[in-house]
């Protein structure tokens, strides 16, 4: 990276959501085949951390996610040398429950198929996860990481732009 160029992270939710000892995740198509994850996305312009994991989640999984708790900030880099990409994902991690599938909802693109997957089952296969933060995410549900949700400030000028010099 040139010394002149801003570093500029990707931010990213997650849900981790758990049902009867079993994790929800998503099998989606990327650029390397059919992979796994937790339902998640990018944060967008103008919402929260919050808002972002709610539609997040029921774009990809067709179901109402309420979350309980934050979960963590988690960092990983993602290199692509064939397309020269160098992208560094920060993470924000919220655990909750959802509401079953809303019928004649479809997933979001790319997304295939949703499964309820237990902690052995998804650490037995890791080779397909999307990120290596898919199983810390569900570990450290599963060790009882939970923090409040306020834990994550989200100011008002995510929707309206604080103008510097104004009161």
């Amino acid at each position: 990276m040139a010394a002149t160029e801003r570093f500029r992270p990707s931010v990213t939710v997650a849900a981790v959501v758990e049902r009867e000892g079993r994790y929800l995740l998503v099998e989606e198509e990327t650029g390397e085949g059919l992979m796994l994850n937790n339902p998640a996305g990018h944060v967008e312009q103008g919402e929260s951390p919050l808002q972002a994991v709610v539609r997040e989640a029921l774009e990809e999984t067709a179901r109402h996610f309420v979350p309980e708790a934050f979960l963590g900030v988690y960092l990983a880099r993602f290199l692509r040398p064939a397309r020269g990409e160098d992208v560094t994902y920060v993470r924000l991690a919220y655990s909750g429950s959802v509401g079953d599938a809303i019928a004649g909802r479809a997933l979001d693109t790319g997304i295939h198929r949703t499964l309820w997957l237990t902690l052995d089952e998804i650490a037995a296969c890791a080779e397909r996860h999307r990120s290596p933060l898919v199983l810390q995410c569900v570990q450290d549900h599963a060790a009882g990481r939970r923090l409040p949700l306020d834990t994550v400030f989200a100011h008002g000028s995510l929707q309206s732009p604080w103008v510097k010099g104004s009161a």
